[in-house]
């Protein structure tokens, strides 16, 4: 789903296996889960399984994939890239630095969010926007939770470039659905799908990047999909 919400320039990847065949790993990525649960050792593996394709893509050479601070992904110089993984859906997403400038994604479970954590994570204007709550199993869009990984995807657009973490409160969401989705993912899965934009506007600011950023969300399969991309060039595609 998520080569859907990003242009032709970025190279990305994507699996729904929940792991991948002993070896995958380097060495260098090996010693920082080697004392990790089976689960974070999966999600760590089939992430970076996902960002060796999209090198591929990009037609480089397969490297390690360590990280930074709070598990930001480190890539190779001129790359920019960011990883996603929940329970059914793992993905990668990575740019020549010459066209992008930043980028995020990130995927999420189709559902409400727990109880308690959409007033953490929402303004009370996202809140009148999006509406109250659905129940799970009712077929209707889970707003809180697209609007979680907007987020998501958002901070870790914001973050490589600024080196500050964004808080939930410091980006107000407001988003557009589509009236035509289209349909399958790409995979070979049939069946409709909800999709449409979002725009960001960033309470925190920082000059270097735009006080808006725009992404794309898509629902299917009971997964929620978000990307948000900056080009280099924003100032100018902005008049500023």
């Amino acid at each position: 789903m998520i080569e859907l919400l990003l242009p032709a320039d970025v190279s990305t990847a994507a699996t729904r296996a929940e792991t991948v065949p002993d070896g995958t790993l380097f060495p260098e990525e090996e010693a920082l889960v080697a004392k990790s649960v089976a689960k974070r050792r999966n999600d760590f593996a089939t992430a970076r399984a996902c960002a060796r394709r999209a090198m591929a893509g990009l037609g480089l050479p397969p490297v390690p994939v360590l990280h930074g601070h709070r598990g930001r992904p480190l890539w190779p110089e001129g790359i920019v890239g960011t990883l996603t993984h929940c329970t059914g859906y793992r993905a990668a997403a990575l740019a020549r630095a010459t066209d992008v400038l930043s980028l995020g994604i990130d995927a999420e479970p189709h559902g409400p969010l727990p109880t308690g954590v959409r007033e953490l994570v929402t303004l009370p204007a996202e809140r009148e926007r999006i509406g109250p709550p659905v129940p799970e199993g009712t077929g209707e869009i889970h707003w809180d939770r697209i609007l979680f990984s907007a987020k998501e995807s958002v901070f870790k657009t914001w973050y490589p470039v600024t080196g500050v973490e964004l808080d939930f409160t410091e980006a107000d969401l407001t988003f557009h659905r589509a009236d035509t989705p289209s349909q399958g993912s790409g995979d070979g899965s049939p069946g409709p799908a909800a999709e449409g934009t979002f725009t960001a506007r960033l309470l925190l600011t920082d000059p270097a990047l735009p006080t808006t950023l725009h992404g794309r969300w898509r629902v299917e399969d009971e997964i929620v999909v978000t990307a948000v991309l900056v080009r280099p060039d924003w100032r100018e595609r902005e008049g500023k």
